[in-house]
């Protein structure tokens, strides 16, 4: 994954697209970012697992300023934001929409009754079963809504 943004980034120099370029230079940053987090050194390869853990948190970043802008009465800025995010959910993988979640929802309620006190270990697990497929905030509005 890694390897596959690094070289992503000569066509977009030859391309002149400054926003794809800045992004792929911003995801590469990123990695090193974590990696030195990690107490690993920059130079060392990232896994395809932690690359995705960086890429998800970089678009929830930018889903957060988008909607900071917009209620801040900022749209122009928000348009970057947005034109950012595009580019970063090339690289992730395609996302459940709300009527797979529900589904799914559904057949592990029907499985295992969900006793109220305990909703957030029940999200914890359907996001285990969903993995990187579902967004986070959609899969609690739906078990919100499914256990109301």
């Amino acid at each position: 994954m890694q390897e596959q943004i690094k070289a992503a980034i000569k066509p977009a120099m030859l391309a002149k697209d400054t926003v794809r370029l800045g992004t792929l230079r911003m995801l590469v940053a990123a990695f090193t970012n974590e990696l030195v987090t990690q107490g690993r050194p920059p130079t060392e390869p990232l896994s395809d697992e932690d690359c995705m853990k960086v890429i998800k948190r970089l678009a929830k970043q930018r889903k957060d300023s988008i909607e900071q802008f917009v209620a801040g009465g900022r749209p122009e800025l928000a348009e970057d934001e947005k034109a950012e995010l595009a580019i970063i959910e090339e690289f992730l993988p395609a996302q459940m929409t709300e009527a797979e979640i529900e589904s799914k929802v559904k057949a592990k309620l029907a499985e295992t009754p969900l006793d109220p006190t305990k909703k957030g270990q029940f999200v914890g697990t359907m996001m285990k079963e969903l993995g990187s497929t579902a967004d986070g905030a959609m899969v609690k509005a739906v078990i919100d809504r499914l256990t109301a």
